[in-house]
């Protein structure tokens, strides 16, 4: 058997026996003094983009809020609706004198009579037609309504006021060509 011991020796011999190699063309990387510039080239679009989305969404909220929200639109509907009724209110239409209507009021035994001329106010000729026409059936139901009520509730202000209204709405339900506007009492008298 054989041993082999190392010899030192033979192994610097080993190394300074083999050719010196000759340097290679790898150079240590250079720093590129680009890549700073890329970056913060980067970075200044990435701030301008940043900063036109932020002027996008700006202008966005700016026209929302230029816009009329539900509430302003139903305001300012109210607003000119409250103009026309102004408007028509001030505004009287053609009116309708009726014949007097003499009847006895209710629980009154023919105690009390009322004696009552009123005006129906209309808002085109085709209604006025059909009112003169249908005469015998307004005449019956103001005559209904009028004897259906007691001295007690004519003889306030809000009770003619809503004997009124109970005419006009009680007309209008039968009309086809249009609507009575109002009533107008033209004389009331209690004995």
């Amino acid at each position: 058997m054989c041993v082999l011991k190392p010899d030192f020796k033979e192994g610097k011999l080993a190394e300074q026996n083999a050719a010196p190699q000759e340097p290679t063309a790898e150079k240590p990387p250079e720093v590129k003094v680009q890549r700073p510039t890329f970056f913060i080239v980067l970075a200044v679009v990435n701030m301008l983009v940043v900063a036109a989305v932020a002027f996008l969404l700006y202008k966005g909220r700016q026209k929302e809020a230029a816009q009329p929200k539900i509430d302003d639109v139903i305001a300012g509907e109210a607003k000119a609706q409250d103009g026309e009724k102004v408007e028509s209110e001030e505004f009287i239409g053609k009116l309708i004198p009726m014949e007097t209507f003499l009847v006895n009021l209710a629980g009154s035994r023919g105690n009390k009579v009322a004696k009552i001329n009123l005006e129906l106010e209309v808002d085109n000729a085709k209604v006025e037609e059909e009112i003169d026409k249908r005469k015998p059936q307004v005449r019956d139901i103001i005559i209904i309504l009028l004897s259906s009520k007691t001295f007690e509730q004519v003889s306030t202000r809000e009770g003619k006021d809503g004997l009124r209204d109970e005419i006009r709405d009680t007309v209008n339900s039968f009309l086809t060509k249009g609507h009575i506007k109002r009533v107008y009492f033209t004389e009331f008298i209690f004995n």
